[in-house]
Order: structure tokens, then C-alpha cells, then sequence
């Protein structure tokens, strides 16, 4: 497969064999959930805690007789029922959300996401994402010119956060320079994976010939 290579002008300067494993692969939403859920399951701090009804404080004494006094009977006013009273199957700290995700299953269903938004043309490869000086305007400039590029109007047409620009390096003037655009947002592309492709319409993928080279190696 191949696919064409832009540089910050918009223009196509050439071309990239691209992977068959890793842009071809077949598209399985089981796997991909499996995965995507993994990982937001292991974001979850899990210190959301509730007291149960043995927990709450006070409630000793029986609020009042048993009958005689035309009100519905209690035995405590920590019930759950009661304001103030313990919650029932309320979160606990002591449950472990963490779910094992293997590095194969992770790299297979970022080659799925990949793949299908490559088919559905949302991802662009552009030759270089250099800037010489944190400037937000030089950033829009390049911006505004892939937005060009066939099927990639929405780039400027929309303040929304669309876009995941991928840096194969560390890249200060680069990150600061988009930093200030609502549309997009940075991510190195060692940390690539199937939740952040996901969250984002489109992916620009700079520097293409060690990108593709690297997410192979993943596999």
C-alpha cells in the first residue's frame, strides 16, 4: 500500500510504502473495546469510597417505638433510606480496576484503528513538522495549508479538537507552537495508542519514513 506524502505548504512532495500489518489490518471492534476499555479501567484512580450503613456514625438508639405512634417503623436512623444514613452498594476503595492488557493485544488494535482511518481518509503523513521559532501563526499557516489537501477541510472549519498531531521527537518549538490551537493537540508517537487515535478524527503523522518504521517494530 502506498500512500502520499505532503510538506507544510500543502503540497505532495512524494510517497510512502506503507506496511501491510500495520495499515491493512482487519478491522475487529471486539479487540479494539476489549483494549480501549482496558485502559480507561486502569486510568480510574479508584478512590471513590462510600460508608455502608455500619459505617455511618450515630444511629444507636431506636428513633422511636415500635408502634403507636402512626409512623412507619425503624430500627436506626443510619438506614439508607434515612438522610444522612449509609449507602447501599455504593463504590468502594478497596476494588481494583486494573485489567492486564499484553503489549500484542495493544499493538494489534492500534494497527485496526489505523488502518480503518487510513481507509476512511483521516490520516495525513506530512515530511517535516519543524518550526524556527515558537510562533502559534506559523502553526495555523501549516494548518490552513493541509486543510487543502482533498477531504481535509474540517481541519480549520471547526474549533472543536479534531486533530492528533503525532512527533516522532521531542520537538519544543513544534509542541509550543500548536499549543495555543484549539483544534489540535500533540502526542509523541512512542506513546501512540488505540485510545488516543480513537478520541481524535484525524491524525497527522510527521516524519514518515521513522514513524512507519517505528510502529512497524511494534508488532
Amino acid at each position: 500500500m502506498e500512500a502520499k506524502i505532503y510538506n507544510q505548504k500543502g503540497a505532495e512532495t512524494g510517497s510512502i510504502i506503507l506496511p501491510a500489518k500495520v495499515f491493512s489490518a482487519k478491522w475487529r471492534s471486539d479487540l479494539v473495546h476489549q483494549v480501549v476499555e482496558g485502559m480507561r479501567s486502569n486510568k480510574r484512580a479508584g478512590t471513590a469510597d462510600t460508608k455502608d450503613r455500619v459505617d455511618v456514625r450515630g444511629g444507636g438508639r431506636k428513633p422511636w417505638k415500635q408502634k403507636g405512634t402512626g409512623r412507619a417503623r425503624h430500627g436506626s436512623s443510619r438506614s439508607p433510606i434515612w438522610v444522612g444514613g449509609g449507602v447501599t452498594h455504593g463504590p468502594l476503595s478497596q476494588k481494583n480496576y486494573k485489567r492486564k492488557i499484553s503489549k500484542k493485544m495493544r499493538a494489534q488494535a492500534l494497527f485496526s484503528v489505523l488502518s480503518k482511518k487510513l481507509k476512511d481518509n483521516e490520516i495525513l503523513f506530512v515530511d517535516s513538522l519543524d518550526f524556527s521559532a515558537i510562533k502559534t501563526k506559523s502553526a495555523l499557516e501549516v494548518i490552513k495549508n493541509l486543510a487543502k489537501v482533498p477531504g481535509w477541510k474540517p481541519l480549520i472549519s471547526s474549533k472543536k479538537t479534531k486533530v492528533l498531531v503525532t512527533l516522532f521527537d521531542r520537538n519544543e518549538k513544534t509542541e509550543k507552537s500548536f499549543r495555543n490551537l484549539p483544534q489540535l493537540d500533540t502526542a509523541f508517537l512512542k506513546n501512540l495508542n488505540p485510545l488516543d487515535v480513537l478520541n481524535y478524527q484525524y491524525l497527522l503523522i510527521g516524519n514518515p519514513t521513522e514513524s512507519v518504521k517505528f510502529l512497524e517494530s511494534r508488532g
